[in-house]
């Protein structure tokens, strides 16, 4: 009996030992699993945001309240209205009696206060403020209620094909809902079209000041993102907690050239949907690597070109090629095809495609960047042909 006790004292002594050494962030696992996890939130889904690869998920597009999710789809369309110009960071917004009268989370914006746009991006972003949510929604369509049917055909042209929009800032109202794979959706266009938002989606703390009839008097921004402290390469991107939505977090992370997301929807408290956020990053992270050409190496293509007095074009790739691989694959394997194409003639614009780089693997391509003109090429005229041949004498 004393052997038998004394041999379960040592398995238990062992298995304890074994955990303390695998606790790594905040999952703890054996160095060689590499097995899915399993997690209590109601619904997730992990993806790797440049290809929109699904690595794991669970009831990913279950129907579920989003919270203040929904306000990623805010920020991306007032990114869309920087990008054509309509307004700049530095246009003035005027906060309505509407947008003030907003509850939940907030900045307390006072009707008629006066805000740039890089501020209320930056109230968005770190504090989640419903206000700031509403006072640009009303600037950029007249009213709440125009900018969120802006919002849902966006996300039907997105593919979010299970989502449905009732208010810009994700409070509980019946029929506004998503799903973590709408949400992953919109998170990488966000991300990938729009890196700048980097830099409100990773500010811990700020502040913003009110300029009221009362004066003026600043106001701390406190991000809600918990992962901004504890978990390496994270860029953001947005929590949300409701009575209905429970706990959720879309979750955006690079590292080594990889782009995740992990969107956690409906957790039963805030240290979970963190918690399994990081451990669905982790999984990620060690199910993918990334494949890079960045043609340092590449000698110029040059092509013939016809009717024109140049008779050559140099070719040059117009952008790095990247691959991300979630199956372990042997980049040793990768090979190039460099196809340029037939009877080239002028005129040529400089940066018009005539060619592409073909990268193969195991004998499928997995990816071709085009190759481009590094100068204009003019078509040649009789006058030029005739010059060129008095030349001769």
């Amino acid at each position: 009996m004393k052997f038998l006790m004394k041999k379960r004292k040592q398995v238990i002594a062992i298995v304890l030992c074994l955990l303390t050494l695998c606790n790594k962030g905040n999952m703890i696992c054996f160095a060689e699993d590499t097995s899915k996890p399993q997690l209590l939130s109601e619904s997730y889904v992990l993806m790797e945001a440049s290809t929109g690869t699904v690595l794991h998920e669970k009831d990913m597009h279950k129907v579920l309240p989003p919270a203040s999710i929904t306000k990623i789809m805010t920020l991306l369309l007032i990114y869309e209205a920087l990008e054509d110009g309509t307004i700049t960071k530095e246009t003035i917004v005027t906060t309505t009696d509407h947008a003030a009268s907003m509850g939940g989370s907030q900045v307390y914006l006072e009707a008629g206060e006066q805000q740039t746009v890089d501020t209320l991006i930056k109230c968005i972003s770190i504090s989640s403020a419903n206000d700031a949510c509403v006072a640009m929604a009303e600037h950029l369509s007249g009213t709440e209620e125009a900018f969120v049917q802006e919002m849902n055909k966006k996300a039907k042209e997105l593919g979010m094909n299970n989502t449905n929009f009732v208010n810009c800032c994700g409070l509980d109202v019946d029929g506004h809902v998503s799903t973590a794979y709408d949400i992953a959706i919109m998170s990488a266009e966000l991300m990938k079209r729009y890196p700048d938002v980097k830099q409100y989606t990773t500010t811990r703390i700020s502040s913003m000041t009110h300029v009221t009839n009362k004066g003026s008097s600043e106001f701390g921004l406190t991000n809600t993102n918990k992962l901004l402290t504890s978990y390496e390469g994270i860029t953001g991107l947005k929590t949300g907690s409701t009575g209905k939505a429970r706990y959720c977090l879309s979750a955006t992370a690079t590292r080594n050239d990889i782009d995740m997301i992990a969107v956690v929807l409906s957790a039963p408290d805030t240290k979970t949907r963190f918690r399994e956020a990081a451990t669905l990053l982790n999984y990620g992270f060690s199910q993918c690597k990334v494949y890079v050409d960045d043609h340092s190496d590449m000698e110029p293509v040059t092509v013939i070109v016809e009717e024109s007095m140049e008779q050559n074009v140099i070719l040059s790739p117009n952008d790095r090629f990247r691959y991300v691989s979630v199956n372990k694959d042997d980049f040793d394997q990768i090979t190039e095809e460099i196809f340029v194409y037939e009877k080239i003639k002028a005129p040529i614009a400089k940066g018009e495609e005539l060619g592409a780089i073909i990268y193969h693997l195991n004998g499928a391509e997995i990816g071709r960047i085009a190759l481009v003109a590094e100068q204009d090429i003019p078509k040649a005229s009789y006058q030029d042909y005739i010059k060129k041949i008095l030349s001769y004498f």
